[in-house]
């Protein structure tokens, strides 16, 4: 593996890790026992920020691979350092109630699709080269 998708792998870990973090802290803050998932607004941002990234970190992660493993690996990178970054911005206005989550969404997903269009061109090439 590339040092900088092994970079951005362990730092989408990090990313996992820290929204769970802060599910922690907002069950405590909002008294939210678990396993309960309903609570006051903030908590269930909280647990929506975590939820999310999990969803969109189990397409990022396998794209990165299959894309750094049939492309340029420091493309795949770039496109999954984008990634984190839209995904931390999306945290941050999701758990801000008059935050706008679409922008940094939509970026995430882009960067997504790029891998994946990455990893389709890589493969593609490859079987077609033998």
């Amino acid at each position: 593996m590339h040092p900088l998708v092994a970079l951005v792998t362990v730092l989408t870990v990090l990313l996992l890790m820290t929204t769970m973090g802060l599910v922690g802290r907002a069950r405590g803050r909002h008294g939210v026992k678990a396993p309960a998932t309903q609570g006051p607004e903030g908590f269930e941002r909280a647990f929506r920020v975590q939820m999310n990234t999990q969803e969109s970190a189990l397409m990022f992660l396998p794209a990165l691979w299959a894309a750094a493993a049939f492309g340029a690996p420091w493309l795949s990178a770039a496109f999954g350092a984008v990634w984190l970054l839209a995904r931390a911005w999306y945290a941050v206005a999701y758990l801000d109630p008059a935050g706008n989550r679409g922008p940094a969404f939509a970026l995430s997903s882009l960067s997504i699709l790029a891998l994946v269009v990455q990893a389709l061109w890589g493969l593609g090439w490859t079987l077609a080269t033998g």
